[in-house]
């Protein structure tokens, strides 16, 4: 059974929300790595969509970016719109 918002590997989904949302921010990866108190490497990462990472560090992502969790998740715009 498909749904509509798993139209992309949640790895994917997340890794795209982040990097997004991230740059819309201004934010460099190791300003987040630090806001979020996790190491550059491991941001990089995950923003690349390598990670399965856990919820702890999802709620941190999300605070570090000044976003709600949820966003992170759901369908980036353009996999929504098809650009």
């Amino acid at each position: 059974m498909s749904h509509p918002t798993q139209t992309l590997d949640v790895q994917v989904r997340f890794a795209m929300n982040m990097r997004r949302i991230r740059k819309s921010k201004a934010f460099t990866q190791e300003q987040i790595a630090e806001r979020a108190e996790l190491h550059p490497n491991y941001i990089s990462s995950v923003e690349r969509g390598e990670r399965n990472i856990s919820l702890r560090n999802i709620e941190k992502i999300a605070i570090a970016l000044g976003v709600e969790m949820a966003e992170l998740l759901i369908d980036p715009p353009s996999a929504v719109s098809g650009s």
